[in-house]
């Protein structure tokens, strides 16, 4: 794969008080002639709640539309996603929109954990209605701290999941380092799945996660894209294919997008996605501070 960078598209500045910084896990959805990109948008305190611009589908650094109202707020206190709510993946069903989305909750003797939700739409994603208060893929064993549906397809009379899961931090040297890996689940509905997947991309030697893996099909070859960090590189963007969506050439190939020190993405590419309009290939990402310098992308020039 070959990629032309494009550079950052936009970054909240304090549009509303609930729009500080970040665009956290964008996740585009075509609509004509535009691309509705919706995105973890942080607070002052670094708390996300989601929200969507829309861009030209031709030219995606024209930014046409920002949505000055979060479209899912976090969850009420106590709960999955009381600290914290971002996007992973839009499926439409007739006409309504599911969106899956990584809840977060602060701890006490660990940091964190994140667990599935899934918010309803019934108005084209201008809002949606929690389907329940709880996660659909709530902590199992060897899931017990993370556990977050990425990638959703309906294939084959079932739904395909790829998935970020774990159960531990690390030490490391100026904090605890969250270690998960990807993996795969089916479900008969979407919104019921199984106790336990299947690892099918590996953590590399030297790093401690590899996750968010958007997966798309073309020509009957799954594509993923995904990252895998440590603590020295926070994440890194690459790639993989697959003949069944379940054995991957699993070894780490790095996406070629250059970066210089000075720019959005100097330090880091995270949180991949990707969208094909009439043949034009666009990888959305983010980049320094886990997206707090907003979302960037870059057109892919072959295949």
């Amino acid at each position: 794969m070959q990629w032309r960078k494009k550079g950052v598209i936009y970054c909240p500045n304090g549009e509303a008080e609930w729009m500080q910084h970040s665009f956290l896990n964008p996740v585009p959805i075509l609509m004509g002639e535009k691309i509705r990109l919706f995105g973890g948008i942080r607070d002052k305190d670094g708390i996300s709640r989601i929200g969507f611009i829309e861009v030209s589908a031709e030219n995606p650094n024209n930014v046409l539309y920002v949505h000055k109202e979060p479209v899912l707020d976090i969850g009420e206190s106590g709960m999955f996603d009381d600290n914290g709510v971002a996007p992973t993946y839009i499926l439409k069903k007739g006409n309504e929109w599911y969106i899956y989305y990584a809840g977060y909750c602060l701890l006490n003797k660990v940091r964190f954990s994140v667990f599935t939700g899934l918010a309803i739409s019934k108005d084209n994603g201008l809002t949606f209605v929690r389907y329940q208060d709880f996660p659909i893929t709530d902590r199992r064993s060897n899931e017990s701290l993370f556990r977050v549906i990425h990638t959703i397809h309906y294939d084959e009379n079932k739904y395909k999941v790829w998935y970020g899961a774990g159960n531990c931090f690390i030490e490391g040297k100026y904090k605890t380092l969250p270690v998960y890996d990807i993996r795969y689940m089916e479900s008969k509905d979407g919104i019921n799945f199984p106790d336990y997947g299947t690892i099918v991309i590996q953590i590399p030697n030297g790093y401690h996660r590899v996750g968010r893996p958007w997966v798309y099909k073309e020509n009957g070859i799954y594509n993923m894209l995904y990252g895998y960090g440590s603590e020295e590189y926070p994440y890194k963007l690459a790639y993989a294919i697959s003949q069944d969506g379940i054995h991957w050439d699993n070894q780490p190939i790095n996406i070629d997008i250059s970066a210089h020190d000075n720019s959005f993405d100097g330090q880091m590419m995270a949180y991949p996605s990707f969208i094909r309009i009439n043949g034009r290939g666009f990888l959305f990402y983010n980049g320094n501070g886990m997206g707090k310098t907003g979302v960037g992308y870059a057109e892919l020039l072959e295949n």
